[in-house]
């Protein structure tokens, strides 16, 4: 099982070997963390974010789904996109989110990384509840078997910080 640490902080800033963007389905760059980390890992990311889109989602990165680009500029290697559930839209069905933490952590095993930094999926802009997103994302850490040996949540509010903070306990 994956080691789980807690970071208060910038996800750009992360030196491991993958970080997980909080994505919309275009994967053409947005809001958040998907803008925080198109503009600061620069053209290279957008560039195979288009690839995946022209051979692999031409429709668009389906919810729960999961793929790796270079980390561009980023102190990482990878970043590993997934498409969180919006809330509302969802109907709170807290299996999609999940899925984007399984999806994210076999992409991770499949390139070969052993540490990986993920945001609070779906806790921001799409609405889902904190305390209920923190839950999520460590309960399907905790139970998703995987060769990462580090699993960094980086969370950029102190109320993140402190709903994670009680989900491990």
């Amino acid at each position: 099982m994956a080691h789980i640490t807690l970071v208060r902080g910038d996800i750009t800033e992360q030196e491991v070997d993958a970080v997980v963007n909080a994505a919309n389905s275009s994967l053409l760059g947005g809001g958040g963390v998907d803008g925080a980390i198109h503009r600061r890992g620069g053209p290279r990311i957008l560039a195979e974010c288009r690839a995946l889109r022209d051979s692999r989602f031409p429709e668009g990165m389906p919810t729960g789904r999961a793929a790796a680009t270079t980390a561009g500029g980023l102190p990482a290697r990878w970043v590993i996109h997934t498409v969180g559930p919006v809330y509302g839209t969802s109907g709170g069905d807290s299996s999609l989110l999940a899925s984007c933490y399984r999806s994210s952590l076999l992409v991770a095993d499949e390139i070969g990384a052993r540490s990986v930094a993920f945001p609070a999926i779906s806790a921001g802009a799409y609405g889902w509840p904190l305390e209920d997103a923190a839950r999520v994302a460590v309960e399907t850490v905790r139970g998703t078997g995987t060769d990462v040996e580090e699993v960094r949540f980086v969370l950029f509010g102190h109320q993140a910080y402190e709903a994670f903070t009680t989900q491990l306990g």
